[in-house]
């Protein structure tokens, strides 16, 4: 049987977890000359043809409504492509994946790989944090959660609860480097994605082939992390981004574009107002510095970047 024709994507956001790819999707998908899968992290080289059968709190619910494991339902997300130079997607999980590599290699082998790195410390407090938002984290200590953490992998949790797992970028780095050679790969690092929006956003402009003179709106903030204020602000808000018989017969009577500048800005900005960063527990954060100094200062050395900041 001969394999369908329909277009592949030429470039991957692959991560890492709670380090701007979420802003990074949308910020491209601004571009003309750029199409982005509709679902933003479709997570195919992640989970091509598995079942999904993580066990820890809503894991099947949540995945369900954005993995798509199946490669036919995955090249129908860029059937809307029109002429675009640069086809591209957003799973942050492709970083952490051990699979996702070699199955990227054999399907979109020519690919060009964009990874947004984050200080391991702050990304683990980060993603926690997300998790605490969604109301699935049962535990309110990080410190406790990340003593379960091994538990949890062993049990079968997704690997959303892989806190302290998912920042060891050198290893997981350094399967992409094997793989497609550094020349493919472009890295930046979170601190630099906050500062100068615009100046990452031209450079990755200039690595996928667009016309770089385009500048997109940066001002949004987007997936941010925190505990809620009010839990009955942001039980509505969950509730006006579900799919609801109300929201689908309204679909018709708004353009698509006013519909995104809806959830994208007013819900969005009302959500993270609701949003509080407890304080980072100052004996955990010395804890996970000394877990991760020796990776860190391996991939100093792959990225060339000085990374000492992270280890302070």
């Amino acid at each position: 049987m001969s394999r369908p024709t329909t277009t592949l994507p030429n470039f991957l956001i692959i991560g890492a977890q709670k380090a701007g790819t979420t802003a990074l999707y949308h910020y491209l998908n601004q571009h003309p000359e750029i199409f982005m899968s509709p679902i933003k992290e479709p997570h195919f080289f992640a989970f091509e043809g598995e079942e999904l059968d993580f066990r820890g709190p809503r894991d099947r619910e949540v995945l369900s409504h954005f993995v798509v494991n199946d490669e036919g339902a995955y090249r129908a997300l860029f059937e809307g492509v029109r002429g675009e130079k640069a086809l591209g997607e957003a799973s942050a999980m492709y970083l952490y994946s051990e699979k996702a590599p070699a199955r990227i290699k054999h399907h979109v082998p020519e690919a060009r790989l964009i990874a947004v790195l984050r200080d391991p410390v702050e990304r683990a407090y980060s993603q926690f944090l997300h998790m605490r938002r969604d109301g699935r984290e049962p535990l309110a200590d990080f410190a406790e959660a990340l003593e379960v953490e091994e538990e949890r992998v062993r049990s079968g949790w997704a690997p959303n609860w892989h806190y302290k797992r998912a920042g060891f970028y050198h290893r997981q780095l350094l399967r992409y480097h094997e793989a497609f050679g550094p020349g493919r790969i472009r890295v930046y690092l979170y601190e630099d994605l906050n500062a100068d929006p615009t100046g990452v956003l031209k450079d990755v402009h200039k690595f996928l082939g667009v016309d770089g003179s385009f500048v997109p709106d940066v001002s949004r903030r987007y997936n941010v992390s925190g505990v809620p204020k009010s839990r009955r602000l942001h039980a509505l808000h969950a509730l006006l981004l579900r799919p609801n018989p109300v929201k689908t017969a309204l679909k018709p009577f708004f353009p698509k574009k006013v519909r995104r500048r809806l959830v994208e800005g007013s819900l969005n900005a009302l959500r993270n107002r609701n949003l509080v960063k407890p304080p980072f527990p100052e004996e955990v954060r010395r804890a996970l510095i000394e877990e991760y100094r020796e990776d860190v200062s391996k991939l100093q050395g792959l990225i060339g970047r000085d990374l000492s900041g992270w280890l302070r």
